[in-house]
């Protein structure tokens, strides 16, 4: 199902809730994510604001592909809601957000 390790989408939620602290190394690393990473990303997003439901991962997904005009950390930082779409996304999808974003703080 989801190629994109939780603990990138993790790292990414974390970054995005320091705001402008966080804006420019964001920025670096959804750039650093593949082509394909960077559409479930989006599609995690989406599926956690109520666009797709978590059965529509695929759909999802794709519309992510075919959709795609602007560079991604563009578009998803135009959500003042960008973490909470993502941790809501990865709950859709059954990850416990609380946990990876907890091990990411005790590794780094």
């Amino acid at each position: 199902m989801m190629q994109i390790a939780p603990n990138k989408v993790a790292e990414i939620i974390i970054l995005a809730r320091e705001g402008d602290r966080g804006e420019a190394e964001l920025d670096a690393f959804v750039q650093r994510l593949s082509e394909e990473e960077q559409a479930e990303l989006v599609a995690l997003f989406w599926i956690g604001r109520g666009s797709f439901e978590a059965e529509e991962w695929d759909d999802a997904v794709q519309t992510a592909i075919e959709s795609a005009s602007a560079p991604t950390e563009d578009y998803l930082k135009g959500s003042p809601h960008l973490a909470d779409h993502l941790e809501a996304g990865l709950e859709a999808l059954g990850i416990d957000s609380s946990v990876v974003e907890d091990d990411l703080y005790r590794a780094g």
